[in-house]
This record gives C-alpha cells, structure tokens and sequence, in this order.
C-alpha cells in the first residue's frame, strides 16, 4: 500500500495525542475514501447538466437570497 504524509497544525496534533488507542491512519483512509465517494458521484452529475456555469452560479445566489430571508426572520 503506498504511503502518502499528512500536515496538520500542533494543537490538533496535541488532541490527537490524546486519544492514542485510535488508528488515525484508518480515520485518515476513511476520510479520504468518503470523500472521494462524494466527489465522484458529483462528476456524474456534473457530466449530465446542461447547465452553464453562469446559469449555476444564479440559481446559487436566489438559493442564497431565499436561504438569508427564511432565517433573517
């Protein structure tokens, strides 16, 4: 299995050192392997839109509008 190094700030580091008993390597792939899920089914819907990226970025903002509205109340 290839082996790949991750980076993360000191105060998360000192938490993870908390809990020595987890294999965060496991939560790593796990993590990892989730998110790759997610983004290939994203690709997949993203092949078949005909939107265009403008067309996408306007429904975001009235999606955005309407979102802002419903909790300003």
């Amino acid at each position: 299995m290839p082996t790949i190094t991750l980076s993360v700030p000191e105060d998360i580091k000192k938490e993870m050192d908390e809990f020595r008993d987890i294999n965060w390597s496991a939560v790593a792939r796990e993590a990892i392997k989730s998110r790759l899920s997610q983004l290939v089914l994203f690709r997949s819907i993203v092949s078949k839109s005909k939107l265009t990226e403008k067309d996408a970025l306007e429904i975001g903002k009235k999606i955005n509008a309407s979102l802002h509205e419903r909790y300003k109340k």
